[in-house]
């Protein structure tokens, strides 16, 4: 993120004028299955979001302490509001240098800071190779193509999870009816998808049938989904945070899009298969994503 330019924030959802009322942390329906993993902890931040900026950073920092997570830089994990930034600092660098995430009373940044628990190390390996680019180029005006996949990453990816290579292959290869009506009973048997970024998360508030994330194809071993949750949250962890620590050809095409509604599920009207049939949201294509893990 550029000095001055913080990432997100504005949700520009299809479908949704300017002219209606932003959302806020009360629209946040924690039954949601992209909220529902989040919801333990999200419950208590956003009753201290209502109340105020001050009680939500607070509740943001008590939960730090306890779970003493490091950033990039191997500094504890902690909030700060977005004006104690010292002017000229680049947001990532800072993180890196400092463990204090600058943030904001918004969705955008409480979603940001729920990541951080949900897939710690996953967002310090991010923050670690954000702030190694920015020391090593500076600050200018974009941020290359490594900072735009790392940054694509944080704000709008998904995990998509698999102990089946054909449902893998299915997804870079555009198969939508294969991967969402023939395969409809492998989901949570043999794939799953896990939200991670933070602007997805802020933008399925208002789910709308065309809300697209950045897939990063994850290979599971065969007795994944036979794991408890936990096991199977600290394994995509570590594997997911191994893979982009040593990806030396990161860029934006090592995701497939995902169309989120479409996750078995997820969506009622996709129920019926012809929900699928519409080109402009399940498009057709070729893709070049590799898988990570194994």
């Amino acid at each position: 993120m550029n000095v001055g330019t913080r990432a997100g924030g504005a949700l520009g959802i299809a479908g949704v004028s300017g002219a209606d009322v932003a959302p806020g942390f009360g629209d946040i329906d924690w039954s949601a299955p992209w909220f529902a993993a989040l919801a333990g902890r999200g419950a208590r931040w956003q009753s201290a979001a209502l109340d105020s900026e001050a009680a939500m950073l607070a509740t943001m920092n008590a939960d730090a302490r306890n779970a003493c997570h490091p950033t990039g830089g191997g500094k504890p994990l902690a909030f700060i509001a977005q004006g104690d930034l010292p002017p000229g600092a680049a947001y990532e660098a800072h993180i890196a240098a400092t463990g204090c995430v600058p943030t904001r009373h918004n969705l955008h940044d409480f979603f940001n800071g729920s990541i951080w628990f949900a897939f710690p190390r996953i967002k310090a390996v991010l923050n670690a190779r954000q702030a190694d680019a920015i020391a090593q180029g500076g600050i200018g005006p974009t941020r290359g193509g490594l900072r735009d996949a790392l940054t694509l990453f944080d704000e709008n990816a998904l995990l998509f999870v698999s102990t089946d290579p054909a449902l893998r292959d299915a997804l870079r290869g555009f198969a939508w009816r294969n991967l969402f009506v023939d395969n409809r009973a492998a989901w949570g048997a043999r794939c799953e998808v896990r939200c991670f970024g933070h602007a997805l998360l802020e933008k399925l508030i208002r789910p709308y049938k065309a809300c697209t994330g950045h897939a990063w194809i994850v290979d599971a071993p065969s007795g994944y989904f036979a794991w408890p949750s936990g096991e199977r949250d600290a394994w995509l962890d570590d594997t997911v945070s191994a893979a982009l620590s040593r990806d030396g050809e990161l860029s934006s095409r090592r995701f497939a899009p995902l169309p989120v509604l479409g996750v078995p599920g997820w969506w009622r009207d996709n129920e019926t298969a012809s929900f699928y049939d519409d080109a402009s949201v399940f498009r057709a294509g070729r893709y070049g994503a590799r898988a990570v893990g194994g």
